[in-house]
């Protein structure tokens, strides 16, 4: 029989977040459906464009897209007011830029399909300080014999990988594609060595620490856990703890949510104490930055990072976002300014994402929730 020390022990060794492996309860949905083949026997183009969009990475994988069909040609995207994170993301920047990460996926699959996408963004205004009702874009499909996008058949292989990286480093010109990837509305930096790293190591551990130990943003998290494959399955979102250490401690009573919710608990603390070497130990990190942070910058930041996310896919590195320290709520506050300052982004420039790069094992795909659950009309 395993102890409790064993289950410890091994819960230690993982990511609080692992990327799903698991497979679902035969009674539910199966969480990973979106990803096999997806678009396989759809006429409408749109359809087929949105099966790829809702892969796009997204904060806390609360995939808040909202997708009105209108005629036989356009849509009009919106958030999902229900799906914001308001105590890690107060002003709704990090959800924008799942949004920006969402068009560039759909853009894309439409060009790979024979399709120009014309994304209108803001048709009713730019919503500020805070996401409403208010379209996101307006979609129009033409029909156009565009080049396929190569970054197109690496939205299957793309991940979030929260596993240690290898002690390997990037060479210069996967660095170099990467950037090229991102595209010159940004600025895409990277760190791969020296002092800076070292910075940026210790930041993202205190950002990681920071988010654990203020209450409202570490439940936030707590919330949207989901624990064994059977809530993986009804959920669909979030972030998952799956495998089968984690099916035995929850149904021992020693995992669950109202448990992950005390940061005093030994078993947590081994959770996330698993996160201090994989910031301290990081082989490299790269950042995007604007020259401004409109809610049409945001959009096209996460357009970039989309893309350098394939093209990070493509050259075998894992790629992790570590954007704590980028997050807008009072006790950030001092290293959001300390992140700017490390990143070079003075003025009125944004850091937008910070992440982790590496090599790493391959992991699993993240669950979606079905191109079903989006479209209202």
């Amino acid at each position: 029989m395993l102890s409790r020390r064993h289950v410890l022990a091994v819960l230690a060794a993982a990511p609080l977040a692992p990327s799903l492996s698991g497979c679902a309860p035969s009674d539910l949905p199966d969480p990973i459906a979106a990803w096999r083949m997806p678009g396989a026997g759809e006429t409408d183009p749109r359809r087929f464009a949105l099966a790829h969009a809702i892969l796009a990475p997204n904060p806390h994988n609360r995939q808040p897209w909202l997708i009105e069909l209108v005629g036989d040609n356009e849509f009009v995207f919106r958030v999902d007011l229900e799906r914001l994170l308001p105590a890690t993301d107060p002003f709704n920047r990090q959800i924008v830029l799942g949004c920006g990460a969402f068009l560039e996926m759909f853009d894309l699959a439409a060009r790979a399909n024979g399709y120009r996408a014309e994304i209108t963004l803001w048709p009713d205004g730019e919503p500020q300080p805070l996401l409403d009702a208010r379209p996101i874009a307006h979609v129009r499909l033409t029909p156009e014999a565009l080049v396929k996008d190569p970054l197109f058949d690496l939205i299957l292989a793309r991940r979030t990988n929260r596993e240690a990286y290898e002690d390997r480093a990037i060479p210069d010109d996967v660095l170099e594609a990467m950037r090229a990837a991102a595209g010159d509305a940004v600025s895409f930096n990277t760190s791969t060595s020296g002092a800076l790293r070292e910075d940026l190591r210790r930041l993202a551990w205190d950002a990681f620490e920071t988010e654990i130990l203020t209450p409202a943003a570490y439940q936030e998290s707590v919330d949207l856990m989901r624990i064994g494959a059977a809530d993986i399955a009804r959920h669909r979102d979030g972030l998952v703890l799956d495998g089968p250490m984690i099916e035995f401690a929850r149904a021992t009573g020693l995992l669950n949510n109202e448990i992950m919710a005390d940061v005093n608990n030994p078993l947590v603390k081994q959770g996330y104490e698993a996160y201090r070497p994989l910031a301290l130990n990081a082989p490299a990190f790269a950042w995007i930055t604007t020259a401004d942070n409109t809610r049409t910058t945001q959009i096209g930041a996460g357009r970039a990072y989309a893309r350098v996310n394939l093209a990070a896919a493509g050259a075998g590195l894992g790629m992790h976002p570590w954007s704590q320290s980028l997050q807008e709520y009072p006790e950030m506050a001092d290293l959001m300014v300390e992140a700017e300052s490390l990143m070079n982004a003075p003025g009125d420039a944004r850091v937008q994402m910070f992440v982790r790069v590496g090599y790493a094992r391959q992991v699993g795909p993240s669950p979606r929730r079905g191109l079903a659950e989006h479209i209202s009309a």
